[in-house]
Order: structure tokens, then sequence, then C-alpha cells
């Protein structure tokens, strides 16, 4: 037999993504996976304003929101577990004084609408087909924030719901931004709780939507992270101790198949470099006033200088600081 795996088959991106174009993604935690490789090589990149997002309509009411540059108020927040936060964001974004809460979100929100209006590419993730909506406004939350079950009415989206919303979603994208090209993907990270079939019917409706809007938008496409773990990978091996999430393998695996489509050959020859500073810039010596680490960060510091003169669009800034601090006078 000459092969032991079934190899997704994924034509390169026409378009390609370097250090000249910026890329906002957005979405359930995979984005975070991607996002967080493409930020580590200081490719000029936004992931999740809002936090870690789940289901379409959070996703897309989060994208409306930066395009109406939306200013949160504090009728917008909400008070429990001694912490005020937005059902728009993440936990992460709550805080238990309220104008350090908004000034969070806002600055975050100014910063990522500006961001996104110049964007060349917006990945948008989806994880789930089921949304949680509360019951008191009817309105659909990105985060549940650990309030009781019985104060949302949960259900699965169907595809036409998703298509209809999207439609109208990416031509107020493609007015707002003419130049964005959007890329769908679904997460691998199975939502167990909905048990396997409910999983799958879940995963099914988000694949079938997403391939509506391929079809209807020239500057849409899809990206099979889903269909590399299931149908490449395809073994618990992959797979983190909980069976349910991917494993740093499989993250790397993912990676270096989405470099393949999406990455510039200018910006894939120029991360081994940038590797090599970031991990010269973690490095810890057992004796940082030795000859031989000063003479170290003498040459590191010489090479940093030289990056940022022949790549201007480099930012190596932190590594260099890291550096220089350890310096002796």
């Amino acid at each position: 037999m000459e092969h032991f795996r079934t190899i997704v088959d994924i034509p390169p991106s026409k378009t390609k993504m370097g250090y000249h174009n910026k890329t906002m993604l957005i979405g359930s935690c995979f984005t975070e996976n991607i996002g967080g490789r493409l930020e580590h090589f200081k490719l000029p990149v936004d992931v999740n304003p809002f936090g870690v997002i789940y289901n379409p309509v959070s996703v897309g009411n989060s994208l409306r929101a930066l395009m109406d540059e939306k200013r949160f108020e504090e009728e917008d927040l909400n008070f429990a577990n001694q912490q005020w936060f937005s059902f728009y964001h993440h936990s992460r974004f709550s805080h238990s004084d309220l104008d350090e809460c908004l000034i969070g979100m806002n600055d975050r929100m100014e910063k990522s609408s500006r961001f996104l209006r110049e964007a060349d590419f917006l990945f948008i993730t989806f994880g789930t087909a089921w949304v949680y909506e509360l019951i008191e406004s009817g309105e659909v939350v990105s985060n549940c924030h650990k309030l009781p079950a019985r104060d949302f009415n949960r259900y699965r989206l169907n595809v036409d719901e998703i298509v209809e919303m999207y439609k109208e979603l990416i031509l107020s994208l493609s007015l707002w931004n003419p130049k964005l090209k959007i890329v769908f993907t679904v997460s691998p990270i199975r939502h167990w709780k909905d048990g396997a079939h409910g999983n799958q019917l879940s995963k099914a409706t988000l694949l079938l939507a997403v391939e509506q809007l391929v079809e209807l938008f020239e500057q849409v496409c899809y990206f099979p992270s889903y269909e590399i773990v299931m149908d490449d990978l395809r073994d618990y091996r992959f797979f983190s101790e909980d069976m349910l999430h991917i494993s740093p393998v499989a993250i790397d695996y993912i990676w270096k198949r989405f470099e393949e489509v999406y990455l510039s050959n200018e910006t894939r020859k120029l991360m081994p470099n940038i590797e090599k500073v970031i991990r010269a810039s973690c490095h810890r010596p057992f004796n940082t006033k030795s000859d031989a680490h000063q003479k170290f960060l003498q040459n590191q510091i010489l090479k940093v200088c030289e990056m940022m003169k022949n790549y201007p669009f480099l930012d190596l800034s932190e590594e260099k600081n890291n550096f220089e601090k350890n310096l002796l006078d």
C-alpha cells in the first residue's frame, strides 16, 4: 500500500497572506490556536476582539458591532457573581469595577473596529449551531457567564437561518471594506454535551451553511480544519486527555496545512529567522553576567537591528528590549 492516510486536498489560496496584510480571526477557541501562531510570528493580526465566541449569531452580532463602532455603556452591562459583564463578551472582559470593565471593552472595540476596516482577511470559525437565548430579552448571547440555565432558551439554528443572516452580513462587510477576503472554518472540537448525534447535526448544519455562502460569494472560501482532524488525522492520539479537544500535535499539523495554503513564500522563509530570535529572547542562562552571555546578548541585538532594518514591517522591539535589559553598563 502506498498510503496509510486519507490526506485532505486543499488547493493553495489565490490570495496570499503576509506581513503587509492585516488579518482578523473571530470565533471559537480553535480561532485562537491559529491566531496565536500568527501572533507568535509577528504577523499583524487581531484575534477574537470579544473573546471566544462559538455560534454564528453571536459572531455575526460581534462583526456588526465592529462595523457600527459600538460604544458600550453602563446599560449594556450586567452584574452577577461579583463581576460586571457583557453578553457580547467572553468572561475575560469581565471586571469587578464598572469603569474598568467599560474601558477594557471600549478600548478594544475602537482598536478592532479600525483594524477590521483596514483588514485584508477575516477568518470566521464556527464552533456550534446551538445558541442560548436570554429569555428576558430574547437576545442570543455569546456567553452565559455561569447564570442559571433557567434564564435561557437553548435551541439549534437551521441552515437557512445562518445563510440568510450571513448573506446580509457579507454584503455589509463588502461595502464597508471592499478588499476584505472572508475564510470560514468549522472547529473540529466536539461539543459533547449535545451527545454524539447532536454534535454531528450541529457540525453538519454549519458545514452546509458555509457551503452555500462559498457558492454565493466570490470573496468567500473555506478552510477544512474540521475535515483535516476527522478524515486525515482520525485517531485519538491527536486528541487531548478529554478526548474532545485536539492535541498540540494536531494543532501543529493544522498550522502546517494552513501556512501552505495561505502564507506567502516570502513570509514562510522569514518565519524560521523570527523563531530563532524569539527562542533566544526566552533563553534563561545560569549566569547573566558572564562574558559569554554578554557577548550573546550583543550579537542578538545586532541581529535584531539588522532584521528590523531589512524588514521595516517587523516589530521585534519586545525581543530587543529583553536582550538590552540584561546588558551590563
